[in-house]
């Protein structure tokens, strides 16, 4: 029989679209319950313990911890709640860890930021949580912003709710208004003060506790990891049947078969870290060490009857790219990884973790085709491995077309792009040549939202453009809608590229003369190879340039000897700008020092005998 299993505990997991707030708003919520840790760094996002989390100031892996609370009033007054709280990603590149965290709550707090109201990120998450017959209650954050419009954003969300078929219960939700960097939580949609102590409040009264059924044999699904360098991979999940002992003997139902496993230590979740305990009981969250192998959604069960629970479904990729070694000549100078059989070993790892992930064999022995949610997926994999020291080389993304109903079906992204109303027309009219189909225009205080509906292979290589169209002043955000018949459009650059010819270092006096012809993407005294992209240029034919070349010395004496030569500043890349702009015949280089653009085959001569053979045929 299904009963409650622990009326004052709280499983909450908290969503919104990416930078409405939400892991500061945890830190707060952290700070407020005596957290010391949240306290000492009230300046950083605790959560964010990555380096790549903090440099790009966003959520790419969900975070547990949990907070102790008292209510000061109500009927609750008298308990001691413990609230464990779930930080997920934001962006829709990481609904992979949103799916499978989800399944670990039992209700979910909604952010949206007072200002921006729902976005693409927001439908996506909100949809999986109704998808799991999650309550909600819905937090409107950053009140404190001048152009706040609480009243205007409540109805976008009830009509978002209609929109992804809410039933009665989920449109009438609870509202609670807050600033997450200040610090306060109300009730009240004027208010300008306060604690978190409404939010928490709202968190006891309308989230239910978890269910289950303590005299069922043991079922505990594993929805995530950690690693430690003493104990290993560290399992971590929520207990839907039975419970959970220190020292005994598991069952784990993997999906090629079952194996024994003992727990050597378990832990539950206090304040920002773990506390080691003996048991932990149906519908608690906690942490399992010594299981060894183990893989996302396998089944913690009991040896005697072991049952796998439901495996953790997940969306389907919509993107994929060839990884392959570096080749070039380049290759094993900076990297400690090098070979295929290191990089197939790496992206097994990451299967394991990464549910949204796939990796396929590619054409030969040495590429791998690494299917995932977007550019910022694959390029937040890439820049983890380029930072561990692996050497690679990747294609340019594509989109993963379906046959749905005997026709040919691409993705296709729901788009928004706030812009300055002195920069709409660009944006639509780049829009509009990429396949774009608008679907509203509206003012926000001094900017207009424009909603559309966009192929996910027009996407690639828009950000740029876009930004360039409205000097630099567009924001962007997308997220999977549907699939659709294909259409017949492609879409590319509209320049070419400066090719080198020779190796060697780059000098000033080969740049200087090559800056007439275009945009130059590397600096003097940089090592060049031979069919390395070096440049933009001007026109839209690639050109082979010697970027390598000296000046000529001479024993005349020249009248402009003393003068100053300046260069224009080149146009770095970063990973994922690199990804977005190479075409088919291009790959990216990735080594622990340097992002390169060069072209598939490197030797010019073949190059010019290729393109003579497909102009033939």
């Amino acid at each position: 029989m299904t009963t409650t299993a622990n009326a004052d505990l709280r499983n909450v997991a908290i969503i919104a679209h990416v930078d409405h707030g939400k892991t500061t708003l945890v830190d707060s919520l952290l700070a407020f319950c005596g957290s010391l840790a949240a306290e000492r760094e009230q300046t950083d996002c605790v959560l964010d313990s990555d380096p790549l989390e903090r440099e790009r100031g966003i959520t790419i892996t969900s975070k547990n911890c949990a907070v102790n609370y008292h209510p000061s009033t109500g009927d609750h007054a008298d308990n001691n709640h413990r609230i464990n709280l779930i930080d997920t990603p934001g962006h829709a590149d990481f609904g992979g860890e949103v799916e499978r965290v989800l399944k670990m709550a039992d209700g979910v707090l909604l952010l949206v930021d007072a200002f921006e109201g729902p976005m693409p990120q927001t439908r996506f998450v909100l949809g999986k949580a109704l998808e799991l017959g999650h309550p909600i209650v819905v937090v409107i954050n950053k009140c404190d912003r001048p152009n706040a419009r609480p009243t205007e954003v409540i109805d976008e969300i009830f009509d978002l709710l209609i929109s992804l078929e809410a039933d009665d219960d989920r449109l009438d939700f609870p509202v609670v208004y807050a600033s997450g960097r200040d610090g306060w939580t109300s009730l009240e949609d004027d208010a300008t003060e306060g604690d978190m102590g409404p939010l928490l409040d709202a968190i006891v009264t309308h989230l239910p506790a978890p269910i289950g059924d303590a005299d069922r044999p043991l079922q505990m699904l594993i929805a995530s990891q950690d690693y430690s360098p003493y104990a290993g991979r560290i399992a971590i999940g929520r207990v839907f049947a039975g419970s959970i002992r220190s020292g005994e003997d598991v069952t784990i139902c993997h999906e090629d078969g079952n194996r024994i496993a003992r727990v050597q230590k378990l832990y539950r979740f206090q304040d920002l870290g773990r506390a080691a305990v003996d048991e932990v009981l149906v519908g608690d969250l906690c942490a399992v060490e010594g299981l060894g192998d183990f893989e996302i959604g396998d089944t913690i069960a009991c040896p005697e009857s072991p049952e796998a629970i439901a495996r953790i479904a997940v969306d389907e990729p919509t993107l994929h790219m060839l990884f392959r070694i570096n080749d070039s000549p380049n290759a094993g100078t900076s990297g400690k990884y090098v070979t295929s059989r290191q990089l197939k070993e790496r992206l097994a790892r990451e299967v394991r973790a990464n549910l949204a992930l796939r990796v396929e064999p590619g054409d030969t022995a040495e590429e791998f085709r690494v299917s995932g949610r977007g550019l910022l997926h694959l390029g937040i994999l890439l820049e983890n491995m380029r930072r561990e020291g692996y050497e690679l080389t990747v294609g340019r993304p594509q989109v993963i077309e379906r046959e749905i109903d005997g026709k040919r079906c691409e993705p296709i992204e729901r788009l928004t792009v706030d812009v300055d109303q002195d920069q709409v027309g660009s944006a639509m009219e780049l829009l509009g040549a990429r396949g774009g189909e608008v679907q509203s225009l509206e003012p926000r205080a001094d900017r207009m939202h424009i909603d559309c509906e966009m192929p996910a292979r027009g996407l690639i290589g828009m950000r740029s453009q876009m930004l360039t169209a409205t000097a630099g002043d567009a924001v962007m955000y997308h997220s999977f809608l549907r699939y659709a018949p294909a259409k017949s459009s492609v879409y590319r650059r509209t320049n070419g590229v400066l090719v080198a010819t020779q190796a060697g270092q780059a000098t000033t006096y080969s740049m200087l003369n090559l800056t007439q012809r275009g945009t130059m993407f590397v600096e003097p005294q940089d090592v060049i190879y031979a069919g390395q992209v070096v440049g933009e240029n001007s026109r839209d034919n690639d050109l082979g340039v010697n970027v390598v070349k000296g000046k000529a010395f001479s024993n005349v004496r020249e009248s402009t000897k003393e003068a100053t030569v300046v260069l224009k500043a080149p146009k770095l890349h970063t990973l994922e700008s690199a990804l977005e702009y190479i075409e088919d015949d291009e790959l990216v280089e990735i080594t622990p020092d340097a992002i390169r653009m060069r072209k598939k085959v490197l030797d010019e001569n073949k190059r010019k005998q290729m393109s003579r053979r497909k102009e033939k045929a």
